[in-house]
């Protein structure tokens, strides 16, 4: 992951724009972790208590707005910490966007303390994530919240 790290760090360092660098991080992640199937950004939606799909990679999705508190990515928009979901079918209250998503892990983007958005990370795995997947992503969204 140190390598991958210092690959995002020169992303975020370019003088491409943000959406281009958001678009960028996700089509490395998705090209280099293997069990990374689906990756993508949900912001908050102006002053409404919904996240807006932003940049992404990998199968279309009819997620496009997804309420606060609906699904894991609305459960992280109200929660403020990241969730990490080794198997969707033991939960409630996700939000299926693919039938070939086993697994999810979405971390929460803060700028100034405020929730402004996550990065959502699905996987066609049961049980693919490690603390090194949550630390690693943990690190880069501390990052971007000082980018956006």
């Amino acid at each position: 992951m140190k390598t991958l790290e210092k690959r995002t760090d020169i992303i975020l360092e370019s003088s491409i724009d943000t959406t281009d660098k958001l678009q960028k991080i996700c089509q490395l992640l998705y090209d280099e972790i293997d069990y990374y199937n689906w990756v993508g950004f949900y912001f908050k939606n102006g002053d409404k208590d919904e996240l807006k799909l932003g940049p992404y990679v990998g199968a279309a999705t009819d997620h496009i707005i997804i309420p606060f508190g609906k699904g894991i990515c609305g459960q992280v928009a109200v929660s403020n910490e990241t969730f990490m979901v080794q198997d969707v079918n033991e939960q409630d209250n996700y939000l299926s966007c693919s039938i070939d998503t086993k697994s999810e892990i979405v971390v929460p983007i803060f700028k100034n303390g405020n929730n402004i958005g996550q990065i959502d990370i699905d996987s066609h795995k049961i049980n693919p994530f490690s603390i090194d997947d949550k630390t690693f992503l943990e690190n880069l969204c501390k990052k971007l919240g000082l980018l956006l």
